[in-house]
């Protein structure tokens, strides 16, 4: 069993968009299997990109097993592999929402070096943000291994303490869904003020897309940034003012807490499960 070798648990969208992201980045296809029991999911991953495919969990063996299943067959799923895997003590990363790593461990039923990982949807595009803890078993060799995978499609963070990843499934996890928000009722906004919807909406689009780039690439705060491109007895000035006089920095902050607490109740319920 080569070092450089991976096996995926499950053949789904987020699976597919790290093999790719994987591939892209150099690693050999013939060091990554994709254990998918959908025929037609499995013919696609197998061709398009030249991986090994398998129907059976248990059959696959790697340095590195991701477990890319839903999060309520998770549980049975470690079972079936637990005894293969206690024998040969790979690197387990989970990216399945919610579900705590002493879970994860019990149901395989050794003493895993487990990654959990909270990956964001843009990491279908390859420019996701992912927020990653290793539990005390994890070497310093298997986080570089853990990362390098999350890396293939996009920013990786580690967190020290479990718990802070429900957190990042608050900002950046739930985060995308914010933006779109956002950038939905702006385009509703210039609709109703005169603009065409498909004018609206690419105003809209371009304008996210330049912001982000702005706070991406430069060396100031997003503070900053809008200190700088908002003059004083102007229009942004106007908006932004309004903005805060109805209490946009609470709802947003108020509106996080929710995502975090929710994500902690779904562990704990993914727990007593």
């Amino acid at each position: 069993m080569s070092d450089a070798s991976i096996c995926f648990i499950g053949g789904g969208n987020m699976a597919t968009s790290l093999i790719g992201g994987l591939i892209a980045s150099g690693r050999a296809a013939s060091d990554i299997t994709v254990s998918e029991p959908d025929e037609g999911r499995r013919r696609v991953l197998t061709e398009r990109f030249g991986v090994h495919g398998v129907t059976d969990n248990t059959a696959a063996t790697a340095a590195v097993m991701v477990l890319a299943v839903k999060p309520q067959v998770l549980g049975a799923v470690c079972r079936e592999i637990g005894p293969g895997l206690a024998r040969r003590s790979p690197l387990v990363i989970s990216i399945a929402a919610g579900v705590r790593v002493d879970s994860i461990a019990r149901w395989l039923g050794f003493d895993a070096a487990i990654i959990r990982a909270m990956p964001n949807t843009p990491a279908l595009l390859g420019c996701g943000a992912s927020g990653l803890f290793a539990n005390r078993h994890v070497t310093s060799a298997q986080r570089d291994q853990g990362e390098s995978v999350l890396r293939a499609v996009g920013l990786t963070q580690w967190v020290q303490e479990e718990a802070q990843l429900d957190a990042v499934t608050a900002v950046s996890g739930s985060g995308p869904a914010y933006f779109l928000m956002l950038m939905e009722a702006m385009a509703e906004a210039g609709v109703n003020m005169g603009l065409a919807p498909a004018t609206a909406r690419l105003l809209v689009m371009e304008t996210a897309f330049g912001a982000a780039k702005m706070a991406m690439e430069s060396a100031e705060t997003p503070a900053e940034l809008r200190a700088r491109v908002t003059s004083p007895g102007g229009t942004t000035q106007a908006a932004l003012h309004h903005l805060e006089e109805g209490g946009f920095r609470q709802l947003v902050g108020e509106a996080l807490e929710r995502a975090r607490s929710r994500a902690a109740t779904l562990a704990d319920e993914q727990e007593a499960g």
